[in-house]
């Protein structure tokens, strides 16, 4: 089994040459992005040479997201039988669900499918410019999310639940299309990364409107886009 070598390295070393949280580490070794193995005492260990290959560089052109065979529809598609997977599932988290109305459930889907397009969107954009105004625009909905998810008596680790059946469903349809499509490591790497910020920037955006309408009440500050020096 692989052994931390100079060819191959730990989850924290590797993590660091990525540039990326431990936890990404883990989600991107999970969906088969970066290749691993799994040492006796199950320990991950990654190759350095394809981290290396990995490692963000110069933006470079990359193809549209519909051509890689990823679209808002079939990301729809995706999140839907992900959320009735979940719903089926016996968990306490989720069970303030059973409440809701027809109208209520109707919201949370069309929100969704908002977010999804908003997302391809953002991802899809060919200058920070005109990527911003759907990343915005899905920020002020994850807001709202957050709020509606507090009115009805969601606690904050159900919202951040709620979210997560989201996200992960969207992020492993990129993952799967990345690696179906054999993108150029690089630029999967980029795309990557572009869709966890967005999804951690929508996540803190969801949280600060249910705090806030559980709590002092207002309106949310709706997070800007964070500015990372280097």
């Amino acid at each position: 089994m692989a052994r931390v070598t100079r060819d191959w390295v730990g989850l924290g070393d590797a993590s660091r040459l990525l540039g990326i949280s431990p936890t990404t580490m883990r989600r991107w070794s999970d969906t088969g992005v970066v290749p691993s193995r799994t040492t006796a005492g199950g320990h991950r260990r990654f190759s350095r040479a394809a981290l290396r290959a990995m490692a963000p560089g110069a933006p470079s052109h990359r193809a549209p997201l519909r051509r890689l065979g990823v679209s808002a529809e079939r990301m729809t598609r995706e999140y839907r039988t992900a959320a009735r997977r979940s719903q089926n599932m016996a968990s306490p988290i989720g069970s303030w669900r059973v409440a809701l109305t027809e109208g209520q459930r109707d919201d949370f889907r069309d929100r969704g499918r908002r977010f999804v397009g908003l997302l391809v969107a953002h991802l899809d954009a060919s200058d920070a410019a005109l990527a911003e105004s759907p990343l915005q625009e899905a920020a002020e909905l994850a807001a709202l999310q957050g709020r509606q998810l507090a009115s009805l008596g969601a606690s904050l680790s159900d919202a951040v639940a709620t979210f997560l059946e989201f996200r992960t469903p969207f992020i492993t349809s990129l993952a799967t299309a990345i690696a179906r499509r054999s993108l150029d490591p690089r630029q999967a790497t980029d795309l990557l990364m572009a869709a966890e910020r967005a999804m951690d920037r929508l996540l803190l955006a969801t949280m600060t409107g249910h705090s806030l309408a559980s709590g002092a009440g207002g309106d949310p500050v709706i997070p800007g886009p964070r500015v990372i020096p280097g």
